[in-house]
């Protein structure tokens, strides 16, 4: 017991209050107190063993030998894209320059590309002549309305002309067979 009058099963942190000779508890007390001990033990030791086994993985990422191999990858798909944007310059200047008499070589990965800008540029090409071209009708709509209502008109005064001379000669024979 402590000064204090409460019963503490350990002194100190770890090491158990029977030990100073007096038997207050059940020799299973005891014993489940060594084996708690034990586990605690036991855990902390499987703990270290854990963070051992992450230095183990991270010292192994980490390790100059296996940096300069991943270093070196890194390098050689820097020079493998800056070898891929030297040749992308060259195709975009072969095909700014005219290609008259000169045969403009184009790698095979980016002939289907090429083939395809040809046929864009194509269709734009087209789509613009439609606009230019209904741009340009645009200002004879105006006229072109007009003389529709004008023959809308004539049209309309010529079928009364054909309705009234169907109504006279309805009316003619009409009196022609009469007078027989």
């Amino acid at each position: 017991m402590t000064s204090d009058a409460t019963p503490c099963l350990f002194k100190d942190e770890g090491e158990p209050a029977h030990s100073s000779g007096g038997t207050v508890f059940s020799p299973e007390f005891y014993e489940a107190e060594r084996q708690i001990g034990m586990r605690k033990e036991l855990n902390e030791l499987e703990l270290e063993a854990e963070l051992l086994r992450l230095e183990k993985t991270d010292a192994d990422v980490t390790h100059p030998r296996h940096l300069a191999t991943r270093l070196e990858a890194l390098r050689n798909f820097c020079a493998h894209l800056r070898d891929l944007l030297e040749a992308q310059e060259l195709l975009a200047g072969q095909l700014q320059r005219p290609a008259s008499h000169e045969n403009l070589s184009v790698p095979p990965q980016l002939r289907s590309y090429v083939i395809e800008a040809v046929h864009l540029a194509k269709e734009f090409v087209e789509t613009l002549d439609e606009k230019r071209t209904a741009v340009l009708n645009s200002g004879h709509v105006a006229q072109d309305l007009d003389q529709l209502d004008e023959s809308a008109t004539r049209l309309t005064a010529q079928s009364r002309d054909v309705v009234n001379l169907a109504k006279r000669l309805h009316q003619w024979n009409f009196n022609e067979s009469a007078s027989f």
